[in-house]
């Protein structure tokens, strides 16, 4: 193909996607245009959170929590073997507020990944009709949770789920947690929760579920061992036939996911290859993908002239455009605009680096435990082959 046939192609690509992922999120409901309304009998809620050597975080994300205005809410917080303050902060913070109760795990027992050990073990004491697990380090506005509520009961929902507002302290970071926003609302558009059985989602921020159903489900059981836990439980509820949704909540549930740009390709060094499904042929087609469609308009604006160059052109902006769209469903600065061109070598070099991490070492190390590639892999295999159905769920 000519470089002008590709100039067009990718142009067209980028306007066709741009349009299709505007019209999508028009179509997703914010948190803070839902009904500012009670659901009907108010039914209990269990919030969850789990926490390890969260001091700097815990004790604003707990007091947001304490702070909401839904009057049936019980918050079990779980200090998962921390070295640091946190233990000291919940303690602390539940002697002030009975509706806080605080679990602490000494010991993580074998083939379980810590926080999904946490999260299950928290949810076997959860009283609540609705369980709500969301991270240490998430913020909610007082009127989140009402309003979440009342739309979860209203729809006769198994699983909530929503996007997070995202926030960064650096242009760089800002960029490259936009792009990665980009890159899972591409692979797994939330707007079609509803009408497709193929599409699911989940976030670690708020994933919310009928607590019959989890319970049903086996809890975190089916996902002891998934890098991606979150993403996962909103796989396993579509798998089971269950009834999803999602929703975007700008000004409503915020978290700073990194602070900066090194925390990011840090931080991501344990999800890199678990987003490619541990395969070395998905990271190379998708970073070759990746390279070279978002950068061959960029290489066309200076070797190429005439409707080539209009074409390229024309594709780069049409990427900005749709960055600076994504970017009003965050709290990021408009400057991190400004580096989007570096963003798909930032996003490649992070992938890569997880993978080579992941291969060179022979498994992950998360929060000072190793876990052996062959059993991350076999696990994650088992999710993606159990058949719709091997557990049973009674649907709402």
């Amino acid at each position: 193909m000519s470089m002008a046939g590709l100039a067009q192609g990718i142009f067209i690509a980028t306007v066709l996607v741009l349009a299709w992922g505007v019209w999508g999120l028009s179509r997703v409901r914010r948190v803070s245009q839902l009904p500012d309304m009670l659901p009907a009998g108010a039914p209990k809620v269990s919030v969850i959170v789990a926490a390890l050597n969260e001091e700097a975080t815990i004790e604003p994300a707990m007091r947001s929590l304490l702070a909401l205005d839904y009057p049936n809410l019980e918050i079990v917080a779980v200090n998962d073997r921390s070295t640091d303050g946190t233990g000291a902060i919940l303690d602390r913070m539940a002697g002030q507020d009975p509706r806080l109760r605080v679990l602490h795990i000494a010991q993580l027992p074998p083939g379980w990944l810590g926080k999904n050990h946490a999260l299950h073990a928290a949810a076997a004491v959860a009283s609540g009709d609705i369980l709500l697990f969301t991270d240490a380090d998430v913020v909610y506005e007082r009127s989140a949770l009402r309003r979440t509520v009342a739309y979860f009961a209203a729809n006769e929902l198994d699983h909530l789920t929503l996007f997070p507002d995202m926030h960064a302290q650096s242009g760089a970071a800002g960029a490259m947690v936009l792009g990665a926003a980009m890159f899972l609302l591409l692979r797994h558009p939330i707007w079609l929760l509803r009408r497709s059985k193929r599409v699911y989602f989940g976030a670690g921020a708020f994933n919310m579920v009928r607590a019959s159903a989890y319970r049903a489900w086996g809890g975190h059981e089916p996902l002891k061992l998934e890098v991606l836990d979150d993403l996962m439980l909103g796989r396993l509820v579509k798998r089971l036939g269950l009834r999803q949704d999602a929703l975007v909540s700008p000004g409503s549930v915020k978290v700073e996911w990194y602070a900066d740009a090194p925390a990011m390709v840090k931080g991501l060094e344990k999800n890199g290859f678990a987003n490619m499904d541990y395969s070395l042929a998905h990271v190379v087609a998708s970073s070759a993908l990746i390279l070279f469609v978002r950068y061959f308009p960029y290489v066309g604006l200076v070797t190429t002239s005439g409707r080539t160059w209009w074409f390229c052109l024309g594709a780069i902006v049409g990427d900005l455009v749709a960055h600076a769209h994504a970017l009003r469903l965050t709290s990021l600065h408009a400057r991190c605009l400004l580096w989007v061109p570096l963003n798909p070598a930032l996003m490649v070099y992070t992938m890569l680096r997880s993978t080579y991490i992941t291969l060179r070492s022979g498994g992950i190390t998360w929060r000072g435990t190793f876990y052996p590639l062959d059993e991350l892999r076999r696990a994650h295999a088992q999710g993606s082959a159990q058949p719709a159905g091997e557990v049973q769920v009674t649907p709402r």
